[in-house]
């Protein structure tokens, strides 16, 4: 039996597509006037900062963005305020170096109706190390290191709305309780999407506690588990559901094919380098902030609508 040809898209809205996608390459969209980039002072007994957040972000979103080191960063930001007509003082190197690590990078959203249905996956970027050409080439030199970073996306707008950054040895299925925790207590989630590294007690307790609907495929050989709570019986429910119609069947029925969007995010995320600048955890955590808050910018400004034709 042949199998049936792949499905077909059709975009939508060509021209706002291709009009937002003219938008990202444009530097004006970075700059608002009405910033604060001069720290307020905030009356404590210490040597108060001279610049904001604010301003600490645009420096580095403008380094992440062009990939750009400090100093050329500091130089670009300057002519940058120049030629918008702008006497701001601009951080030097050292400046932006000590407060990335503290930064609280703001991560815009938006928000669609309807309950909150997420996307989760898991990816590994690389911070040291040869470059994977040299290491073909001559071999491994040294040991290379990376990170791990974990992300859930608004199926609805496309969207990061939790991100949380971790060493290379931890596992996936830990971090879903805290990527969930990032979510405002006020919206609504109604699915979790992930895949079968996720098949946990932790993740499906943490997910069932927020009134969610897992759709989480069963591990290989996965068994019943004991039904002593909401989040075994749920489970239960879905490895006889797999069961009886078979796991093609249900991963067509629940959806769970949407998954591949988040795996495209990815690519989006490393689309900015492959690897991380920054050695510090800190630091790296806030360079990969970053990055997910100029992904975010960037899908705000617009995205492609497709419709399925066959």
């Amino acid at each position: 039996m042949s199998e049936p040809p792949p499905a077909r898209y059709r975009t939508t809205n060509w021209s706002s597509y291709n009009a937002s996608l003219r938008k990202r390459g444009s530097l004006l969209i970075w700059v608002d006037k009405d910033m604060t980039w001069l720290a307020p002072r905030d009356g404590r007994p210490r040597r108060p900062p001279v610049f904001s957040d604010a301003a600490i972000q645009f420096c580095l979103s403008i380094k992440v963005l062009f990939k750009l080191l400090l100093r050329q960063t500091a130089g670009m930001v300057a002519s940058l305020l120049r030629m918008v007509g702008i006497d701001w003082p601009v951080p030097d190197f050292s400046t932006l170096c000590r407060r990335q690590r503290t930064l609280a990078v703001q991560m815009p959203y938006r928000c669609a109706g309807g309950p909150l249905n997420l996307l989760v996956d898991s990816t590994g970027i690389k911070f040291l190390g040869d470059g994977e050409w040299q290491a073909r080439k001559h071999g491994v030199q040294g040991r290379r290191q990376w990170r791990k970073v974990h992300l859930a996306m608004n199926t609805a707008t496309s969207d990061i709305r939790a991100i949380e950054f971790t060493p290379s040895r931890d596992g996936d299925s830990p971090v879903l309780p805290d990527l969930l925790g990032q979510i405002s207590e006020d919206e609504e989630i109604g699915t979790v999407t992930s895949d079968g590294a996720y098949d946990t007690r932790r993740c499906h307790k943490a997910i069932i506690e927020w009134q969610a609907i897992p759709i989480i495929p069963i591990r290989r050989n996965g068994r019943l588990w004991k039904d002593d709570c909401p989040a075994a019986r749920a489970r239960n429910e879905t490895l006889r559901a797999t069961r009886y119609y078979g796991k093609a069947f249900w991963k067509r029925w629940t959806g769970y094919h949407a998954r591949s969007r988040v795996e495209a995010k990815m690519r989006c995320l490393k689309a900015f380098g492959e690897r991380i600048a920054a050695r510090d955890p800190d630091r790296q955590t806030a360079e990969i902030q970053i990055r997910i808050a100029l992904i975010n910018r960037f899908n705000a400004l617009g995205t492609a609508e497709n419709e399925r034709v066959a």
